[in-house]
């Protein structure tokens, strides 16, 4: 399965992870290091949760920490795939709100992961266009380059999902 379209002619990160909160980290698989590299970004046990939206052997977590892993790809979701993402977002926030380090990762942790961490800034209460705003402050400005993905957190998620099963009977 494709999960990361190609050709947006975007940076890769220049961290592997980024705090976005307080306990409430966003990321990827992969990063440049300061003389260019591509290096891969591997957890071992900085996090008490991971939540993986992309995967690739050998990124971890390390033993002990807790892993979820929902991939879904960086294009147009399912409706289940948006409710995934919301369940995702609200298990990052109780964690988040319970005292656990958490981190929200796809391959560069722009699209994917930002989807989940800023419906997560929502949880607690950040309006959307905050939401958004903080994701690319902290993380990237290339952060939420998806623009579907913008959309699905501007219309709310739940309206989103409603769409995309009203469009599967159309």
């Amino acid at each position: 399965m494709k999960t990361r379209q190609r050709g947006r002619g975007t940076p890769d990160p220049q961290a592997p992870w980024n705090e976005i909160r307080p306990r409430l980290w966003m990321g990827g698989h992969f990063w440049v290091d300061p003389r260019g590299e591509l290096q891969p970004a591997v957890v071992r046990g900085e996090f008490d949760l991971v939540i993986s939206l992309f995967t690739r052997p050998g990124h971890g977590p390390g033993v002990g920490v807790e892993h979820l892993i929902c991939e879904i790809p960086d294009k147009p979701l399912t409706g289940a795939q948006i409710q995934s993402v919301q369940q995702l977002a609200r298990t990052a926030a109780v964690a988040v709100r319970s005292g656990r380090t958490v981190l929200v990762r796809c391959h560069s942790g722009y699209n994917r992961s930002g989807l989940v961490v800023a419906q997560a800034l929502m949880e607690f209460g950040e309006n959307t266009t905050t939401a958004i705003d903080l994701v690319r402050q902290k993380r990237s400005p290339w952060a939420l380059n998806n623009q579907t993905f913008e959309q699905y957190l501007t219309t709310g998620l739940d309206v989103a999902y409603l769409l995309t099963e009203l469009e599967t009977l159309a």
